[in-house]
Parts: C-alpha cells; structure tokens; sequence
C-alpha cells in the first residue's frame, strides 16, 4: 500500500510538472498535415511539428480555398500557457519566418522567457500575429477567420505557432509549438493579385 501510494505520489508530481510546464494545442481547421494526439502532439519541431524522435504521421490533407476569401483556423489550447499566436503562408516550409526570439527573465525558477516582438503590421509571410494573447489560465477554443491573399498557390503551407511566455525553452523547439496545414490557393481573377507572396 506504501508503495502505491508512493509511485501515485510521484506520478501525480510528474503530471503536475507537465501542466506547469508545457503548452499544447490541437490545429482543428483547417486539416493538419500530420496526425495529431490528443494534446495535439507530435509538435515541438520548427517549422511544422514533429519532433527528434516522431517526424509526425502525414494525412495527406489539403484544404481547397479561393485567394481574397476568409478562411476559419480553429486550435485547442489543450495544456495552459501563457502566450499569444501567429499565423503564417508560405510556398514552402523552409520560407516560413523563424520563429520569435524571446526576451529573457530571470525568475526563482531560473531564466524563462518574458515576451516576444509582435508584428504589428504583418508583412509577408506573416497573416496575423500576436493572435489571441492571453496570461488566464484556460485551456480550449480559440477561433478567428484570416484573409488569404488572392493568389496562385498549390500546396501552400499554412503555418500556426503558439509562442509560450514564462517558459524555461527546449531543445526541440525553443519557445514554441507549430502545427501547418496544406492549402491549396486558387486565385480569385475578379480581384487584384496580392504582390510579395
């Protein structure tokens, strides 16, 4: 009985590290491009998910969508962080942005980042950044439409990131989480193409 208890003990210390820890989210719409777990793992690779061990199982999934028109993105914040979004399309994964470099703090539980720059007038590759911010402790839906630019592109990457403020970093992937989706953009031609993409 002492040794049950014991080895709950540890494992419910373990399960309250990983809360404390680690931010999460699912990519519900639009499909993403690998299979996801629950917490919508595998995740921590830059520039779309993955990790080190799992380079993620691919689903061949690839959302139609016309240039100029909105598109829904949905995500589950699955495990707490504070932090905000940013939401990125590119022709290519290696075109995507890097991910935002994080200002250091020094806390009682060692250095963890403080903040990030946010684009305030996102430039291409960038949609929208600093979407959703928030420092409440809640886990679930997130939910906002985005203009796609009105051009010609089979087989975009649609790149979704969750930067993690008051986080100590790791190996695989810094400061953020990532999750893409596949799309292909057909250009609306009763609307002017949109230059830089």
């Amino acid at each position: 009985m002492k040794f049950t208890l014991i080895r709950f003990s540890i494992a419910a210390a373990c399960a309250l590290t990983a809360t404390l820890v680690d931010a999460h989210f699912k990519l519900l719409e639009p499909a993403s491009w690998i299979e996801e777990d629950d917490r919508g793992d595998p995740q921590k690779l830059a520039p779309c998910g993955g990790t080190l061990a799992d380079g993620g199982t691919r689903t061949g999934a690839v959302t139609d969508v016309t240039g100029g028109d909105l598109l829904k993105v949905i995500v589950d914040e699955t495990i707490y962080h504070p932090g905000h979004f940013r939401i990125a399309l590119a022709r290519r994964p290696n075109w995507l942005p890097d991910d935002p470099v994080a200002t250091m703090k020094e806390t009682d539980r060692g250095m963890r980042s403080d903040s990030a720059a946010i684009e305030v007038n996102p430039q291409p590759p960038v949609l929208v950044d600093g979407l959703w911010p928030h420092d409440e402790r809640r886990t679930g839906i997130w939910e906002t439409e985005i203009r796609i630019p009105n051009i010609d592109c089979e087989s975009c990457v649609l790149q979704i990131i969750q930067f993690m403020a008051d986080h100590p970093g790791f190996r695989e992937g810094g400061f953020s989480y990532h999750h893409c989706a596949m799309v292909n953009i057909t250009a609306n031609q009763d609307l002017a193409i949109d230059e830089g993409w």
